[in-house]
């Protein structure tokens, strides 16, 4: 007897039907074809052994399972559930009353037959829902990530004998449902951390808030504690929320690189990722044999936060590049290749020199000459020149330390934010794939971000003392449109323009000499 279900493998971050077929008939072995890799062959002794926990047994005949289509690599654990339930369905153990057919099912087995919780859920269900599959039966600690996609029956098991009961029609499971909107919009602006705590620095204040407004990338150059890894940390509570098709992006985006957990649900709060200096290349942009997303992909739609950007290999740094600009990172391989989303904003801070204290007011700095030089060619031009703002940290004082008064909060910048992306939105609506400034390409940057002469006379001199390049000019017009629409400005006056350009202090010629 032929028995048949569906299940699924996820390729970047969509996932593929997978069509699972058991016959058991005269002769023995177990075999296991269409492309499975170690741990979807190593499913043959979880199945056995969970199917001996509930006093069923393995066919001592030949069992074959398909695994179709034939030619897509199949990888991990999830199909030991579809499997154990296809074999006692096909060895006429168990007879059923539900159609299995009209189910996609997956979980990984215990040796005890409970289900332990598996990766890319949501992009599952989608898939599901789009081939009109009935319902999706999965681990009970997945269900409400998967219960985020609508019209699709979700139904929870804790262990194999309650799916090999749902199907005989034995148990009734009720499809978990969820008000995905409700939980969605209670958690949008629940921030541990808020400007409102941090005392002074207003300047860096503002420098973020422009950032936040245009989705730019920054770099905060200052001395060890002048505050820029604190400061950093509270840039997502004045980013505008997510929408819900950016709270999707995201979500599939962590659930198919395993880091929702379990009970997991929307991810509701714009993503912050610091990874440590020590990072490699493939962890950073994604990456291995079976491509999973990086670090880069993971802050889509959120904050990249590099601290301590000298520190890290310089390689690492370089394989940024591209993704900064395209906002998407492509991975190849020998059999495939799969597309990652990586629109995030880069945060970078570093110090001014090695022993931290070049340019400080109170402290001297102690490196030798052509120290400080070296230390910041770390960092390649042409990376520096995708990172529009360039804000330097200075110490905090004694006086603003021990200052009662209480800062701006979050939410009342956040709303100028909001303000001012309503209208880039309005801008950019006949643009569907930009929505910030930061995102304009040079030939818009000429349309939109248009100067008046003396405008322009400030941005020769400026070009010709800094020694700016064009990218440089693309990025001053951009952060000037910006500050413009945070005043609430249709055009760029000169005092927008001046503020941009001093956001450009490494281009400099004698900031490190």
């Amino acid at each position: 007897m032929l028995a048949k279900t569906f299940g699924s493998a996820v390729y970047g971050v969509n996932a593929t039907l997978i069509t699972i077929e058991v016959t058991v008939t005269q002769g023995l072995r177990f075999f296991m074809v269409g492309l499975p890799d170690s741990a979807v062959k190593e499913s043959e002794q979880r199945v056995e052994a969970s199917l001996k926990f509930f006093e069923y047994r393995m066919p001592r005949q030949k069992v074959v399972v398909n695994l179709a289509p034939a030619d897509i690599r199949k990888e991990g654990s999830a199909y030991d559930l579809p499997i154990a339930l296809c074999v006692l369905q096909s060895s006429e153990q168990i007879v059923t009353k539900r159609n299995m057919e009209e189910y996609l099912i997956m979980g990984e087995l215990s040796l005890d037959g409970k289900l332990r919780p598996i990766k890319g859920v949501l992009p599952i269900a989608i898939e599901a829902r789009r081939q009109g599959l009935k319902g999706f039966m999965l681990p009970a600690e997945n269900a409400q990530e998967a219960a985020i996609v609508n019209n699709l029956d979700v139904i929870p098991v804790e262990t194999m004998q309650e799916a090999v009961e749902f199907f005989e029609g034995k148990r009734d499971i009720t499809p978990l449902v969820i008000d995905t909107r409700d939980m969605f919009f209670n958690s949008q602006n629940d921030y541990d951390a808020d400007f409102s705590h941090v005392q002074g620095q207003e300047n860096i204040k503002r420098a973020l808030e422009i950032a936040a407004a245009g989705g730019h990338n920054a770099i905060m150059i200052g001395p060890p504690g002048a505050g820029k890894t604190m400061l950093a940390k509270r840039l997502p509570s004045i980013l505008p929320p997510l929408s819900l098709v950016e709270a999707l992006e995201t979500t599939k985006i962590h659930s198919v690189a395993g880091k929702l957990g379990s009970r997991a649900t929307l991810v509701a709060r714009r993503p912050f990722r610091a990874p440590h200096h020590s990072i490699s290349d493939a962890a950073l942009v994604g990456g291995g044999s079976f491509p999973q997303p990086g670090e880069i992909s993971l802050a889509h739609n959120g904050v990249l936060f590099l601290d301590e950007l000298p520190e890290f290999k310089r390689t690492v740094l370089e394989v940024m590049r591209q993704p900064l600009e395209e906002r998407k990172v492509s991975i190849s391989r020998a059999k495939m290749a799969v597309e990652f989303p990586s629109n995030f904003m880069l945060i970078a801070s570093m110090n001014p020199c090695p022993c931290g204290y070049y340019n400080h007011p109170e402290k001297e700095c102690v490196c030798g000459p052509g120290v400080v030089q070296k230390y910041l060619n770390k960092i390649s031009g042409p990376l520096l020149d995708r990172i529009d703002l360039h804000v330097e940290v200075t110490p905090v004082s004694f006086d603003q330390i021990a200052s009662t008064r209480r800062s701006e909060s979050s939410e009342q910048i956040r709303e100028r934010v909001i303000k001012a992306r309503n209208r880039q939105t309005e801008r950019f609506k006949d643009r569907k794939e930009i929505y910030s400034n930061a995102m304009m390409p040079p030939e818009m940057v000429k349309e939109i971000c248009e100067v008046g002469e003396v405008g322009k006379a400030l941005l020769r001199t400026a070009m010709e003392r800094l020694g700016l390049s064009a990218r440089a000019y693309d990025r001053i017009l951009k952060v000037s449109r910006t500050i413009a629409d945070l005043s609430d400005s249709d055009e760029i006056k000169i005092e927008h323009l001046a503020e941009a350009i001093q956001y450009r202090s490494l281009d400099r010629e004698n900031w490190a000499g």
